[in-house]
């Protein structure tokens, strides 16, 4: 007989990924023109802080893998303990991350703290969560299905943190500082009068105010977020066991994970199309503003490419149930090519660039949901070789976010150099010419190039429709 989830309990779930995806899309667009033009640090300590922040987000995934696995069930779970009981005091390092404190000496540390605080307990939350999946059903329909109400939720969080934030800062005029020197030297196209004019009129104080709010208001959802999801799912510890259970230390796991070729395989795709997503989410505030010249539209840009997206996860998941996932990896994926290319090649253009930004965000949806749609098949073909090793699916899950965080990390430090290398101005009103042609660099080239490796290698993963089916099978003869 079929388990099947009701309606509630799929949204309930799902509402649960919005917190990760608010706070992240928050900090992965605007922390950086936070550290630059805000907190107004130099861009080599900014990209320190980048770099350690996101390398020790990808460090605390699988510690924290490692104690979920070493947890005992409780009356509410074993995983729901770790997301109920972090949230309070994630919300709280979230919103100090955002204060500019009164200190001459010292802001380095304190945003590197904060950060750093953040991301432990935001993993806490996460990484338990991503592993509730193989614990609310065993049916792998019904995973999938709730996979896909998670996804729409989670996208719709980021268009949530991207609305939050950008609306929010953006009704504050951030001053910036005129520089004659670079009078004449932008690529963009935009009126230089219009490219390089001095908002004195707004203070940085308001500036700083708005990024208080805006983090408040993303707190209070983090908060509603979690109780929502404690008060509406539950886990499942059969959902997840099978016949024969034979006690299996972590670092054994661990050896047993990663020497599963089709895990491996997967993560080595999704890891570089990711990481081509994140830099350019990471870089993409101060190419609007700068290169293009859109400083008082890059928020509404960005909101465009998250509402696509939000829209088009539906499709995507017909699309993936119809003609298999591996051929909308292909297809979604690498839809988002052109539209790269497209917005470095053309001449500043508003409406051009709103057009780019629908298309590139259908892209985007796929990127979201496939590697997390596919994840639960790679753990069940694992059961299927390794039938007396259960309990590994917190390492799957944390040691995929691993991978890719700890590049990300690298990618936003070296990118964040790169800037600094190139001549970056705080609080410029425009940068010079190698600014901007790195800042294209980042935003088209690097990561078109790396989208085409990750789907080269994707080409090696084993898993197509015919073997999930037979997956499928031979698990419920084993049940």
């Amino acid at each position: 007989s079929r388990e099947r989830l009701s309606v509630c309990s799929k949204l309930c779930y799902a509402v649960g990924g919005a917190p990760y995806q608010i706070t992240g899309c928050a900090l992965g667009f605007f922390l950086q023109i936070y550290l630059l033009d805000v907190a107004q640090l130099d861009p080599f300590y900014a990209s320190i802080i980048l770099f350690v922040g996101r390398a020790w987000d990808a460090i605390t995934d699988p510690m924290v893998g490692f104690f979920i696995s070493k947890s005992s069930w409780t009356y509410f779970g074993r995983l729901m303990p770790w997301i109920i009981f972090s949230t309070p005091f994630a919300v709280i390092s979230y919103i100090l991350i955002w204060f500019v404190p009164d200190i001459s000496r010292g802001q380095v540390m304190w945003y590197l703290v904060f950060y750093c605080i953040f991301q432990t307990l935001v993993t806490c939350f996460h990484v338990p969560y991503s592993a509730l999946t193989m614990f609310i059903s065993r049916e792998q329909s019904e995973r999938d299905s709730a996979t896909a109400y998670r996804m729409t939720v989670e996208v719709l969080g980021t268009l949530l943190g991207t609305a939050i934030q950008g609306q929010i800062v953006g009704k504050a005029d951030t001053p910036c500082i005129q520089s004659p020197l670079f009078l004449g030297m932008t690529n963009s196209s935009v009126a230089l009068e219009e490219l390089n004019m001095t908002h004195d009129t707004g203070s940085l104080t308001d500036t700083r105010n708005a990024y208080m709010i805006a983090a408040g208001v993303i707190g209070g959802l983090y908060i509603l977020c979690a109780l929502i999801l404690w008060a509406g799912v539950q886990e499942k510890r059969e959902s997840s066991e099978l016949q024969s259970h034979e006690p299996v230390s972590f670092f054994q796991g661990l050896k047993l994970v990663m020497n599963h070729g089709a895990y491996i395989k997967l993560i080595a795709g999704f890891l570089f199309t990711s990481l081509g997503f994140m830099l350019l989410e990471g870089n993409f505030a101060l190419f609007c503003t700068y290169t293009l010249g859109f400083r008082n539209e890059f928020q509404n840009i960005l909101l465009a490419i998250m509402l696509s997206a939000t829209l088009t996860i539906p499709f995507w998941q017909w699309f993936l149930t119809r003609f298999g996932k591996k051929t909308a990896v292909y297809v979604g994926i690498s839809s988002a090519i052109p539209f790269l290319i497209l917005v470095a090649v053309l001449d500043s253009n508003l409406v051009v660039t709103y057009i780019v930004a629908i298309a590139a965000g259908i892209s985007v949806a796929a990127a979201f949901l496939l590697p997390w749609s596919m994840l639960p098949d790679v753990v069940d073909d694992f059961k299927l070789q390794h039938p007396s090793s259960p309990g590994h699916e917190a390492i799957f899950f944390s040691f995929y976010v691993f991978f890719t965080k700890f590049t990300s990390g690298v990618s936003l430090g070296i990118s964040t150099l790169s800037l600094d290398f190139a001549g970056y101005q705080t609080r410029g009103c425009s940068q010079p010419s190698e600014v901007n042609f790195t800042l294209k660099m980042l935003v088209s080239a690097v990561p078109v190039a790396l989208i085409l490796l990750g789907l080269l290698l994707f080409k090696l993963y084993p898993i197509d429709e015919e073997k999930r089916r037979e997956n499928k099978k031979a698990l419920q003869d084993l049940r």
